[in-house]
């Protein structure tokens, strides 16, 4: 059996070699993304793995046919990229990582919401230009916030617990219901719900056609005067436009950003000495109000070990069974 991972970091390697040594199973790391021009390295391989932002093409899809490879997973949760007719149509089975570390992700969407609340990044700015004073950044306190979160998945699940031991009063939405957090009487009935009571709302579910842009001025509009925004999943879920101008007009009193919807060539690049040629991205950069991060929740020592680890496990299975626990079902 032969595998070959693409997208190899550095600090991805020592799980990469230790799950080698392990299973003894053959393991070709590639540091570039997988794209059109190197695929042809999988040639002779059983299974390709990888992880990136940017969107998987339908000739990767086809080459791996061409050369009898069937087995493809991502070393991360997100198949927004991943082009359903083509692996539909090439045969080509899909695993996720859908539970790598949902602890990572919330526990940044909360330390980005409690820096905001206190004002952390204008009191840095103030004490960098010698402005010791406190007025007039007076701060909210957590306890005596209603949070809204939207998508009561792994996520959602381990935001709301760090929430509540804050003293928070948690509100939830998602279609799909938990039956325990059915049982604590969290869920409101719609999103409506959510933009109406909540003082803070974090995202917590995947992008699809369904909820592109599902935060828009409207849905802006809905929401109490001074509400803060978290999202800490897809980019894609938020009109930053229209985030821009709730922003303006104090309808949002502040953002904490993990995603953002024009986010390739963006974050995991070194732009030192570089502006970065997108007006609307530095409009949000540039404000004390927003906190944002560069697609950098999932990025913890426990986190990285099980995407590297559990991708390996899924296209082992896949070569060696058919199937893998975490398929993806694109119909």
């Amino acid at each position: 059996m032969k595998i070959i991972d693409y997208g190899i970091r550095d600090d991805e390697k020592p799980y990469l070699d230790e799950w080698v040594k392990k299973n003894n199973v053959e393991v070709k790391a590639v540091s570039d993304l997988l794209t059109e021009d190197n695929i042809d390295l999988a040639k002779g391989y059983d299974g390709v793995i990888a992880y990136q932002q940017k969107p998987y093409t339908d000739g990767i899809f086809k080459k791996m046919d061409e050369f009898g490879i069937h087995a493809f997973s991502l070393r991360n949760v997100g198949v927004d990229n991943v082009p359903a007719e083509s692996v539909k149509k090439y045969n080509i089975k899909v695993s996720n990582v859908p539970a790598y570390s949902p602890s990572a992700i919330a526990e940044l969407s909360v330390t980005a919401l409690m820096a905001l609340l206190r004002r952390l990044p204008r009191f840095e700015n103030k004490m960098a230009k010698g402005d010791f004073r406190w007025a007039p950044d007076i701060a909210q306190e957590l306890n005596e916030l209603t949070v809204g979160v939207v998508g009561t998945g792994r996520i959602g699940r381990a935001a709301m617990d760090i929430f509540k031991g804050f003293g928070a009063k948690v509100i939830g939405y998602d279609v799909f219901r938990n039956p325990e957090l059915e049982k604590e009487g969290i869920y409101v009935d719609s999103l409506d719900d959510i933009y109406a009571q909540a003082d803070v709302i974090t995202l917590h579910v995947p992008a699809l056609k369904d909820n592109y842009h599902m935060l828009n001025d409207d849905a802006f509009s809905k929401m109490k005067d001074g509400v803060y925004i978290l999202n800490y999943a897809r980019g894609s879920l938020i009109d930053t436009d229209a985030l821009i101008r709730a922003l303006d007009n104090g309808k949002v009193a502040g953002a904490g950003l993990d995603t953002y919807e024009n986010e390739v060539g963006i974050f995991d690049v070194d732009h030192k000495g570089k502006k970065i040629d997108d007006d609307v991205f530095n409009n949000l950069y540039a404000r004390d109000n927003v906190l944002i991060t560069p697609h950098a929740a999932f990025y913890t020592t426990k986190a990285v070990k099980n995407m590297v680890q559990i991708s390996l496990n899924n296209n082992k299975s896949f070569i060696e069974n058919g199937k893998a626990d975490n398929e993806v079902s694109f119909d």
